[in-house]
């Protein structure tokens, strides 16, 4: 799979609309080729933030990006992860979850957190 790998502060930005250089990013991007895709830590993360007059529009956004699921190897590399950053980093759980998936399906990550990623082999949008 080639393509991004969305962040979930990525979609809040979007969503809101505000940041004009981002939603022209955003924009560029959907009219592309590439793959567009979340994680399900994203959707979780997404959806734990919501308010009920978002639904609709969470929905939408989520039927319109690829979500690429958890299996045993991502959880290797999250743990791998973890094992490497958890203290030197603080990386946590799901941030570590998003960064193996985006480096086993080859995806670049777009994130505003880089900082949450020190990872190596994570490539940047």
């Amino acid at each position: 799979m080639t393509g991004v790998l969305i962040d979930s502060d990525i979609l809040i930005d979007v969503a809101r609309g505000r940041d004009a250089r981002l939603l022209a990013r955003w924009t560029e991007l959907s009219g592309s080729d590439s793959v567009i895709a979340c994680s399900p830590v994203t959707v979780a993360e997404m959806w734990h933030g919501a308010q009920p007059s978002e639904y609709t529009a969470l929905h939408a956004l989520f039927n319109a990006l690829s979500c690429v699921p958890i299996g045993p190897e991502i959880g290797r590399r999250a743990g791998d992860y973890l094992r490497q950053f958890a203290k030197s980093h603080h990386v946590e759980l799901g941030d570590a979850l998003i960064a193996a998936t985006a480096s086993i399906h080859d995806l670049a990550l777009w994130t505003l957190n880089r900082k949450h990623y020190p990872m190596t082999d994570c490539r940047f949008y």
